[in-house]
């Protein structure tokens, strides 16, 4: 059966998290009968359980519907995206294989700054918007005012925006009405050269990597030689097909529509978000623009509690790479915690869900170091050198300059809650950059930030001081030169690597002291007194002693000339002395812990 392209219609939702995206797409498939009432489940888009978990789409899905409206049969792709700023380039190549988006806000909560980055994503690739007010059912929803915000936001008239409910079902018959009506048939032309943009991936272990993609030009039948633009490797189409419930294998899939390819590739760096797939006979002479690498932003160490399980951890982490390219890792070995791994991720989002991952689906539990971006350092020589480790930082006096990765932020707050959210933002080296007042309550502030400065506990603090109300969005912005010194902690003058970190040099001194003063609570008490120090190059800036357990040696002698006892305590002296010399100082999981949770 040819498909007839003015009939296709390939569309994504750009929402924040928890605006009900998930419930939403829920209601399309059970409206278009693409799933019966018995397979219907909440949240069917989301595999994994910690998605549902968390309420959050982690993996990009797609799925493809049919209806009949006004006695034509139209085919529908709905292509999922995840919420997350992490994943925003996921994003980015979903929309891009899309003709338009579905905006949807919460009644309730309003345009947040996920929902804006991702419009404008969506605008860049000339995307028709169809604006859809949810959750129009819940008591505390506000449909008027969030109206307002959103004809101000996108400039169209209030009689487009739809008001729906994925809850109740409300409104669904006008979206697919409106998405039939307004979004554009795809533009690609059959008679030229494949072109396929490969959108998203996923694991088979029976059949190796599945890739998900949209004919842009041309067409891709069963059998072919195909090659991937970006790494030149080459296979054999064993199995394409379209991607309803469950997959559906065809002949050929033609110029606009969305299907999946299976050609044994087992290695998941083989298969890249963003490439372009084209014939071997036929190859098109450019790939689709907009691929890039997809570069690891947060770098930190995993290390199994069991040194005895490294290689059980390395098979884990490697299952887990062929679901998800973007995590990358590189074994290393530290003196206090053994061997592990230096794990690369998009993001601290991403770090939960990989750690939380390794322990649901493989029963590993894990250390992970004090998490730090890549930094780029030029030598006096003249080199430039990638840092992702502290271990890595050479000593200050080889160094000509440092620069660290900066972004830019959006933070849309309540009016009441601006001066604490600039407070947090100055105190993390921000520079507020503009402030728009999007309605008399709520503000848009634009900063430009140190990405270091929120990769450890900003969201939380971000979230606490505005009541919950403030959401975060932010991208790249290059890099700029810092002033940054590695922060090492000794015990009793021995090195712990696995707590050193690289920090902006105003905030050594300060961070220096809190994790002495934690690890005095948390280093339980030797036979020794354990001197605790932080420490930058060779010169020391904090330190707390854990003072040596006492036994009162004395007890037995009783009476008699003062000597004896001063002999007793004496001996007592020389024995701790020696012990200091030999003995080595257990460090507890919780001291690694805590050092991420300093301002607890």
């Amino acid at each position: 059966m040819k498909n007839n392209q003015k009939l296709i219609r390939n569309f994504c939702i750009i929402a924040h998290i928890d605006h009900g995206k998930s419930t939403l797409a829920d209601r399309l498939l059970e409206f278009t009968g693409t799933i019966s009432s018995r397979d219907l489940q909440n949240q069917l888009l989301d595999d994994m359980e910690l998605e549902r978990e968390r309420g959050i789409t982690i993996k990009s899905r797609a799925i493809q519907m049919a209806h009949q409206h006004e006695d034509i049969l139209y085919t529908l792709n709905l292509i999922d995206t995840p919420g997350h700023v992490d994943f925003s380039y996921e994003v980015s190549r979903s929309i891009a294989a899309c003709e338009g988006a579905l905006l949807v806000v919460d009644a309730a909560q309003g345009i947040e700054a996920q929902t804006i980055s991702n419009l404008y994503l969506a605008l860049e690739n000339d995307l028709t918007i169809i604006p859809v007010l949810n959750k129009i059912d819940l008591p505390s929803a506000e449909p008027d005012l969030i109206k307002e915000q959103i004809i101000d936001l996108l400039g169209c008239q209030k009689s487009e925006i739809i008001d729906a409910s994925g809850k109740t079902g409300q409104g669904i018959k006008n979206i697919i009405a409106e998405i039939i009506k307004k979004i554009p048939s795809p533009k690609g032309e059959k008679s030229k050269n494949l072109q396929a943009l490969i959108f998203d991936s996923v694991y088979n272990p029976f059949r190796g990597i599945e890739a998900y993609f949209k004919v842009i030009n041309g067409s891709i039948s069963k059998g072919q030689k195909v090659k991937f633009f970006s790494t030149n490797q080459e296979y054999f189409a064993d199995e394409i097909g379209t991607l309803k419930l469950n997959k559906e294998p065809k002949d050929i899939i033609q110029t606009g529509d969305v299907g999946y390819i299976i050609s044994g590739i087992k290695n998941a760096s083989e298969v890249k978000v963003g490439d372009t797939i084209t014939t071997v006979d036929n190859p098109c002479l450019e790939p689709i623009s907009g691929f890039e690498e997809v570069k690891p932003m947060v770098f930190s160490g995993i290390y199994p509690v069991d040194t005895d399980d490294y290689e059980e951890l390395r098979n884990s982490i490697e299952k887990l790479q062929l679901n998800d390219a973007s995590l990358t890792f590189e074994p290393e070995s530290s003196i206090a915690l053994g061997f592990g791994f230096r794990c690369g991720f998009l993001g601290m989002l991403h770090m939960e869900i990989i750690q939380e991952r390794l322990e649901r689906e493989f029963n590993m539990i894990v250390i992970n170091t004090v998490p730090n971006v890549s930094y780029l350092a030029t030598t006096k020589k003249g080199e430039e050198i990638q840092i992702n480790n502290p271990s890595d930082f050479p000593s200050l006096d080889k160094i000509e300059i440092v620069q660290e990765p900066y972004i830019k932020a959006q933070i849309i707050t309540k009016s009441d809650f601006i001066g604490a959210v600039m407070n947090l933002c100055i105190e993390k080296r921000g520079v507020l950059t503009s402030q728009i007042y999007l309605t008399t309550n709520r503000v848009e502030l634009s900063f430009e930030m140190p990405l270091a400065e929120i990769v450890f506990d900003f969201y939380d603090k971000l979230k606490s001081l505005s009541k919950g109300y403030a959401s975060f969005d932010y991208q790249p912005d290059g890099y700029k030169t810092t002033h940054l010194v590695k922060l090492d902690i000794m015990l009793n003058g021995e090195q712990v690597d696995a707590l050193s970190s690289l920090l902006h040099r105003k905030h050594a001194y300060e961070i220096g002291k809190k994790i002495c003063i934690k690890l005095k609570d948390l280093i339980p008490k030797q036979q020794f007194d354990v001197a605790i120090q932080g420490a930058i190059g060779s010169k020391i800036i904090a330190r707390e002693t854990v003072k040596a357990l006492r036994k009162d040696v004395t007890a037995k002698c009783y009476g008699g000339d003062i000597t004896r006892k001063r002999k007793l305590l004496e001996k007592q002296k020389k024995g701790k002395k020696k012990m200091k010399q030999i003995g080595s100082v257990e460090i507890p999981q919780s001291a690694f812990l805590a050092v991420l949770k300093l301002n607890d």
